[in-house]
Formats: C-alpha cells, sequence, structure tokens
C-alpha cells in the first residue's frame, strides 16, 4: 500500500460508543474510499436537470445580449427583464447552463460582496460602509428573488464558521471577531470546546461564529431555478451555442455562435475566465482549478460522530483552506487543493483522475478522522475566476457597448447577483449608488502573461502547501505575494 494513500485512523470513538462499535468501525485507504468515486460534479449529478434549450440557429437581434449561463449571466438576465420588461434580452451559454463554474462551486453564500471583511478593508478602505450596506440588500435581493419564483434550492440560513486549525491562528479569529463587530456583524467568537461542541474535529483550536445573513445553499438549483424564472419573463435563452467571434460595428456589436448570430448594441459579458476575443479580460484574471469532494450520505449514528446540529458552512484557516458543509441529504461536502494549469486549461485530464483527490481525501480524515468508515460519492475540479483584488469588476470594452463582470475569487454565488446588478448600471449608464465607489470605478491590475504566469502560480500554490508548519522560505513568499496586493 502507497505509505501517502493511507488513511488516518479515528483516534476516538463517538460520544458513548462502545469500544466493540470502534473496534467495527471500517477504516478505509484512500484507494478505498475513491474506488466507486464519481468524478463528476455532485450537485450535477440530479434527475431534476431541466432540458436543455435548443441551440442558436440563424441570425437574430436583441437590445441587449448576455453571454454566460452562469450565476452572473443568469442574474443579469432576471434583473433586466425585471427593470427593463420592454427589453429583448437574448442570452447564450457555450454548454449547458450550470455547468461551468456555477454548477462546481460549494455552495456557502454571505453578505460579503468581496472575498469577505478583512479583503474589503485591504481594498476599499474608504467604502466599507457603503460596500457592507450593498452586501446586506444584495442578500435580501437574493432571498426575495428565490421566494417570488419559487426557487427551491435547498437554502439554509445557519450561519458559517471560520475554524483555527492552529492555536496560533486565534489572534487572527480575535481581529476579524473585532471587525466583523465594528460593522454590526453578529458574529460569536468560541474556544476550542465551544468550536467542537458545534462540529468536533480534534484539529480546532476555535473559531468565528457568523450567525445570521449567511448559509448554503445548491449551486445547481440555484441556476436552474434563475433559468426557469428568465424564461418566464421572456429571455430567449440558447444553450450550446459558445461565442466564436465578437465584431465592433460600430453602433452595434456582432457576435457569431457555430450556428447562428445575434446583433445587439449592448452586451453583458459574464464568461468568466473564458476567452471571448479581448484579450484585455484574460490580462485581468486567471483561472485556478478549486477541488472537492461529496461523502456519501451520512447515516444519523455517522453525523452523530461529529455533532453539525446548526450545519453551518465552514472555513478553515489553513493557508491552503478547506470549506465544508453538509447537503440536504447529509453528504458532506469538502473543497480545498488550488491548482492552475498552464494558460487556464478549462478541462485538465489531471481532474479526471482518482489520485488527483487522494491528498484532498487525506485532508478530510484528518480533520473528521471518527469518519474514517465514510466513502466518497463524488469528486471534481471547479474554475475560480481569480483576480488581483479578490473582488468582483466591471469594466467596459468594444466603445462602452460591452461590459465584462467577473473576478469573484471564489465567492461568487450570492456576490454574482451584485456583479451582475452593477454590470447592468453600467451598461445603461444608470446612475446608482456603487457606481460612486471604487468597487466600479477601479478594475484590478494586469496579471503576469504565460509563462510568468504558470512559474509564479506552480511556486506560490507549492508554498501553500506546508506554508504553516515550515514556515521558511514558503511563508516569506506567501507575505511578498500579499504585498504586490494579491489576496491569499
Amino acid at each position: 500500500m502507497n505509505e501517502s494513500a493511507q488513511l488516518f485512523e479515528a483516534d476516538f470513538a463517538a460520544p458513548g460508543a462502545s469500544r466493540d462499535v470502534r473496534r467495527k468501525r471500517a477504516r478505509l485507504t484512500v484507494e478505498e474510499a475513491l474506488a466507486r468515486t464519481k468524478l463528476c460534479p455532485y450537485w450535477l449529478d440530479n434527475p431534476a436537470e431541466p432540458p436543455a434549450e435548443p441551440s442558436l440557429a440563424g441570425e437574430t437581434r436583441a437590445d441587449l445580449l448576455i453571454v454566460g449561463g452562469g450565476f452572473t449571466g443568469l442574474w443579469a438576465a432576471v434583473q433586466a427583464k425585471e427593470q427593463m420588461p420592454e427589453l429583448d434580452v437574448v442570452l447564450i451559454e457555450a454548454g449547458r447552463v450550470a455547468h461551468g463554474a456555477s454548477g462546481r462551486a460549494g455552495g456557502i453564500i454571505s453578505t460579503s460582496v468581496m472575498h469577505g471583511l478583512p479583503n474589503a478593508v485591504r481594498v476599499f478602505p474608504n467604502d466599507i460602509a457603503e460596500l457592507e450596506a450593498f452586501g446586506q440588500r444584495n442578500l435580501d435581493g437574493f432571498e426575495e428573488t428565490l421566494e417570488r419564483y419559487g426557487i427551491d434550492a435547498d437554502i439554509e440560513w445557519n450561519g458559517e464558521m471560520t475554524v483555527a486549525v492552529d492555536p496560533e491562528h486565534i489572534d487572527h479569529l480575535r481581529a476579524d471577531y473585532d471587525l466583523h463587530r465594528s460593522y454590526g456583524h453578529d458574529v460569536t467568537l468560541l474556544d476550542a470546546a465551544a468550536t467542537r461542541e458545534q462540529l468536533d474535529s480534534p484539529l480546532f483550536a476555535g473559531a468565528l461564529w457568523s450567525r445570521n445573513r449567511s448559509g448554503i445553499v445548491h449551486p445547481a438549483k440555484l441556476a436552474w431555478g434563475l433559468k426557469r424564472a428568465a424564461l418566464e419573463l421572456g429571455v430567449r435563452l440558447y444553450e450550446h451555442s459558445p461565442l466564436i467571434d465578437v465584431i465592433d460595428e460600430g453602433a452595434t456589436v456582432f457576435v457569431t455562435t457555430p450556428a447562428g448570430s445575434v446583433r445587439a448594441p449592448r452586451v453583458l459579458l459574464g464568461s468568466g475566465t473564458a476567452k471571448v476575443g479581448i484579450p484585455d479580460i484574460n490580462r485581468r484574471v486567471l483561472q485556478v482549478r478549486d477541488h472537492v469532494l461529496a461523502t456519501e450520505p451520512l447515516t444519523g449514528e455517522q453525523l452523530a460522530r461529529i455533532g453539525w446540529k446548526q450545519r453551518q458552512g465552514i472555513y478553515d484557516t489553513r493557508t491552503q483552506l478547506n470549506y465544508f458543509r453538509l447537503t440536504k441529504n447529509n453528504n458532506i461536502i469538502f473543497g480545498g487543493l488550488v491548482s492552475y494549469h498552464f494558460d487556464g486549461d478549462p478541462n485538465p485530464p489531471r481532474d479526471r483522475q482518482r489520485d488527483t483527490y487522494y491528498r484532498l481525501a487525506e485532508a478530510f480524515y484528518k480533520t473528521f478522522p471518527q469518519l474514517s468508515d465514510v466513502r466518497f460519492s463524488h469528486a471534481w475540479g471547479g474554475p475560480i475566476d481569480y483576480c488581483s483584488r479578490g473582488s468582483v469588476f466591471a469594466k467596459r470594452y468594444l466603445g462602452d457597448k460591452a461590459v465584462f463582470v467577473a473576478g469573484y475569487t471564489g465567492f461568487g454565488v450570492a456576490a454574482s447577483r451584485f456583479g451582475a446588478f452593477m454590470g447592468l448600471n453600467i451598461l445603461f449608464d444608470r446612475d446608482s449608488p456603487e457606481r460612486a465607489l471604487d468597487i466600479a470605478n477601479r478594475s484590478p491590475t494586469y496579471i503576469p502573461p504565460e509563462p510568468v504566469r504558470w512559474l509564479a502560480a506552480k511556486v506560490t500554490f507549492h508554498a501553500f502547501d506546508g506554508a504553516d508548519a515550515e514556515g521558511g522560505w514558503k511563508r516569506a513568499w506567501i507575505k511578498g505575494i500579499k504585498a504586490m496586493g494579491f489576496p491569499m
């Protein structure tokens, strides 16, 4: 047996469990735990997925063209029709709705329209109060939209916790606690014992629990619900219609797909890290790959071993962080292990190889050794649209007829609604409060081109692995990247 593929055995049984129960509990190797795993997203392996809409065929015109059927494009389509019902809106999606980044996310949501409050303070120190207000209104609108259109996305408003996996990280949690309290957040700082009462892991030294305006959602069901809402509002939506070319015609933009074309005076690009023929876009965003595991559904007895009665979404404080949450059926979604592939390869072969997920499985069992008998049902990789400031941006192109919206850096499930709102306001030149802020007027800096981009990413992600324990050059490298303004 490959030593690196051994699982961490349970050091203790569930509270009240007998020695016989502990002895009988299976202790799987990583290979065994992943042997039957489907290499596809848990969220998309669902018979509730709606049928695909037809692909675009022939020539058409629209008042607004939206490129991309992920969260940004879907939120833009719904909000555009709600605000301007008379608009003829066309949305084209290269594949299936939700099959890109949106259907591969962890599905933890919060009020932040940035990459968390500490990042907002770092990037936009003069606008924090306004950004906090936008974040709260955005989440209120998020919830109202789900209610208005009857979107059942398994949403649970249980709060979120950041758990310290090292006593040295407690000071960081205290600083975050003070920061969140200063902006009116309902947060609680927990010691190790109180943290393990919420979710039991031998690694946890403490936690910051944000108790409201955050929770968990089924990302694919959310996207499918927004798709249905957009169709009901009259959006013409075409799947399997990738953008082939975009041409600035002066008064209009002409976009071609394999079997059709759209001519429109305004275009909103919710295309993430995909290449759409505007080189400047890909100088400002890059695609990193997140990796995710889903366990088989936990039994009541298995769930009792770890507690988690409040079902919060969880982030830990590792430099190479892990995040985890429960599904409606009590699968644990466990993500992390970020990587980069040359030129932002959107479909790297490594995502389809089981050994890619061994280290993530090891991290799972180290976090929850009392679940050493739990197998994994699904494993997948997904793109994250990373930018230098760690928050959504909206930038004009093609003589102001197109606006590109992206850069969520892993926080796009809820923030995409705000990003679409801001992008539409810029595109239609509407007077809106967020347009007075830096978030609407400043763009992220350039990220170096290949091969420097690939080399820097490789060194950075290698530094992530072991930086907490080893320090040395790895920690120095990460500090240097932070000093350059990149979110870590």
